[in-house]
């Protein structure tokens, strides 16, 4: 029988996830290169599918452990493969609409997981079930994937030029192949480059693009989604929503409608614009947040405020933070460094996931959570201008233009 001993334990198995993703997000990189795209996906679903089922009929700690291990790689191998493929198969003018998408059915599963957790207050074992049904999925990935095509860019630079037009020819039809083709020869994505290596994403030629792949990752997580999300159960009882999972399932309903209407606006507004509205959105709502718990004169409303900057905070990083960053990247990165370097700037996400977590706590009790929500609204204003000055739009252009572009901007 599984003992839960101890709040040690809990935190290694909610901790090995995170450190499990981290190694897959970096690994999927690497893979995705080596044995393409829908390939890579058929092997991920091993690690998912393992992961849940020893979750699921974990009598010991260690077989618990093990199986957050397995199913955090495959997250992270997921993580930075989905963004990837859809930025390579998508036609142009949808490219946006179709990477938030997958932002939207994150959202939307974290949701449902809340909603499926409901019985476990009358059914203590239900958890079992829960990660049971998580094998499900992992096989539908497997199975779809099988009869995906492959993406076209990676056939052509793999120099299988037959195999990309194939490809082409069944993701956009027969009269889009000799066009599409001529953008692969013209932008260079051949087989005479060779292979990027890690060193590379580190090397003058790439650092510039890369880095702004890791920032914005980096402001996603230091702008405070997640200790929002921790605090949100908290803000809502002090204004007498005593239901954890009501409070849950509002945030996650803010979160669903804002990616919705992110994805409608994505290929109309752009991408940097998005970010911009979205930062600056989550500072002012991290500024009411702060005000509504230190100054006095809101005293008899702090509750209702906090209630209204915590939903509107999470609306807008709903509508730019949380979606933008895995579309942009696959779109800013050269074909030769895109999937390394998706998976570094994924990589660098699951990292400062994982330590805001750790000491999220600690830094609170030391300063105390409105001084931490002014932090995270400075950290937001720092964004605004980043995004400003160095993220470049990429809405309405193939990713062969957007290439040609950063290339002579080098």
């Amino acid at each position: 029988m599984l003992q839960w001993t101890s709040a040690y334990c809990s935190g290694w198995v909610v901790s090995t996830s995170l450190a499990g993703a981290t190694l897959g997000s970096f690994t999927g990189g690497s893979l995705a290169d080596k044995f393409g795209r829908t390939r890579t996906f058929i092997l991920d679903a091993a690690p998912l599918a393992v992961g849940a089922f020893l979750s699921a009929t974990a009598q010991d700690i260690r077989t618990m452990i093990i199986g957050r291990l397995l199913a955090g790689i495959g997250i992270g191998i997921s993580s930075a493969l989905v963004p990837l493929y859809i930025s390579e198969i998508s036609p142009t003018e949808i490219r946006g609409t179709l990477g938030s998408v997958n932002q939207l059915f994150i959202c939307i599963g974290i949701l449902a997981a809340l909603l499926a957790g409901l019985p476990l207050a009358g059914n203590p074992a239900w958890w079992r079930t829960m990660f049971g049904i998580a094998v499900v999925p992992s096989i539908l990935l497997a199975v779809g994937m099988a009869f995906s095509p492959e993406s076209p860019r990676w056939l052509f630079q793999q120099g299988k030029v037959i195999q990309a037009e194939s490809a082409v020819k069944r993701l956009y039809g027969k009269e889009m192949v000799t066009e599409i083709m001529y953008d692969l020869r013209a932008s260079g994505q051949s087989s005479s480059e060779t292979e990027a290596g890690w060193f590379d994403l580190f090397s003058k030629r790439y650092w510039k693009v890369v880095s702004v792949g890791a920032a914005l990752f980096l402001f996603q997580q230091l702008a405070g989604i997640n200790a929002v999300v921790y605090y949100s159960t908290s803000v809502f009882r002090n204004a007498g929503i005593t239901s954890d999972v009501a409070a849950s399932a509002l945030v996650g309903a803010a979160n669903v409608f804002g990616t919705m209407v992110a994805s409608s606006l994505m290929d109309k507004q752009g991408r940097k614009s998005l970010l911009m509205t979205s930062f600056s959105g989550m500072g002012a709502s991290m500024l009411l947040l702060a005000l509504s718990f230190t100054w006095k004169a809101l005293a008899p409303y702090s509750g209702i405020l906090a209630v209204v900057g915590t939903v509107l905070y999470v609306l807008s990083f709903a509508l730019g933070a949380g979606p933008v960053p895995a579309l942009l990247l696959p779109e800013i990165f050269a074909s030769r460094i895109r999937a390394k370097a998706v998976a570094l700037s994924l990589g660098m996400h699951w990292v400062s996931n994982f330590f805001i977590g750790l000491y999220f706590l600690s830094v609170v009790n030391k300063f105390g959570i409105s001084n931490v929500y002014l932090g995270f609204a400075s950290v937001c204003v720092l964004a605004v201008l980043y995004i400003a000055g160095n993220v470049v739009e990429t809405k309405g252009r193939s990713l062969e233009e957007i290439e040609r572009e950063l290339s002579v901007a080098e």
